[in-house]
């Protein structure tokens, strides 16, 4: 009963995560380089702050948890956040040119097999003794494996979306549709992206050994997405600096609604790694499913970021076969997320 818990905690985040973009459409005149990083303060300093304030148990404080911790492990926890903020970049560029579903699925796709793998390997180099490939055991790999097969097939059904619509369809569909240039950016977005499951691996000792299971992981979670924010926040005010943006933060009339919904989609985005956190509370009786809980995490993100593909349209005009296929994917990734533990 507890995994199944913990994994309904998983799944509930995945469907925020998914849904953060909806909220973003409610911005009004104000450039992307303006919104994303308002909307990035709640969801990369804020939000993860607090939560990294749950896991101090009375009796002793914030500072503490970090001055205990070891040095070179923060400093890498930061360093993939930093990395991460790539990704996180080159993410929103995934959706532009491939629309909600596509992008997110292919982007998160990568970011799931790549994350659950990259993170053992290099904890293993720097830190051999601790024998972290052991984490990786063949419950596991197929575990992803079987990940990266439900997005492969959601490519495909991407790409026999891209051949059977017209240039307008597309563009009635996403605006900026480009296949091939939104495929190239959403591997890299994915590669880099799997740069926060590597943090939370070095970052995972960053906790007082009487801290409550559910919130161990969210110290190193606000650590990789401060590193994050830095990289975010380097881009966009240069972006401001570039396109003469810098007016967006001084229309007062608009700084209500869009401070608003800014704060829904950062909460709505961090709820990912808030339930990420919480769900594995409950799965420390099963190692398999705590070690692809990040690849699970993702994989229903690409899950829910479908169902909001079609309630957007981005799938209108499509054939059956396509919607098949497209359907397929996703209980194949649906599958994923059980699978292992059956093995």
């Amino acid at each position: 009963m507890e995994l199944l818990i913990g994994l309904l905690i998983i799944a509930i985040g995945a469907f925020c995560q998914s849904s953060c973009y909806v909220p973003i459409n409610k911005i009004k005149d104000w450039s992307w380089e303006s919104y994303w990083i308002v909307q990035g303060v709640f969801a990369w300093l804020v939000l993860p702050l607090l939560g990294a304030m749950l896991a101090v148990p009375a009796g002793h404080s914030f500072c503490e948890l970090f001055a205990a911790a070891n040095s070179f492990n923060i400093w890498m926890t930061i360093l993939f956040g930093v990395l991460w903020g790539v990704g996180g970049l080159t993410f929103g560029l995934s959706m532009r040119y491939l629309g909600v579903a596509l992008g997110q699925s292919i982007a998160l796709g990568t970011c799931a097999g790549l994350g659950t793998v990259m993170g053992p390997i290099m904890l293993n180099v720097f830190f051999p003794e601790l024998n972290a490939l052991s984490a990786l055991t063949f419950s596991v790999i197929v575990g992803v494996v079987v990940t990266l097969l439900g997005i492969a097939i959601i490519g495909v059904a991407g790409s026999m979306k891209a051949a059977s619509l017209s240039e307008e369809e597309k563009k009635a569909a996403v605006k900026d549709f480009n296949f091939p240039k939104g495929i190239a950016i959403a591997l890299l977005s994915g590669f880099m992206s799997g740069c926060f499951n590597v943090g939370l691996e070095f970052g995972k000792g960053i906790s007082f050994a009487d801290t409550d299971p559910m919130f161990v992981t969210l110290p190193a979670t606000f650590l990789v997405t401060f590193g994050g924010f830095v990289t975010n926040a380097i881009y966009c005010f240069y972006q401001n600096q570039k396109n003469n943006t810098w007016g967006d933060y001084k229309k007062s009339g608009v700084w209500g609604n869009n401070l608003l919904f800014c704060l829904l989609a950062g909460a709505l985005w961090y709820s990912q790694f808030f339930g990420l956190s919480l769900g594995k509370g409950f799965l420390t009786e099963s190692p398999t499913l705590t070690t692809l809980a990040f690849c699970i995490l993702m994989a229903l993100n690409v899950v829910f970021s479908n169902v909001w593909g079609i309630i957007l349209k981005e799938w209108k005009g499509c054939s059956q076969k396509t919607i098949a296929v497209l359907i397929l994917g996703i209980v194949v990734l649906i599958v994923s997320s059980f699978l292992p533990q059956l093995i």
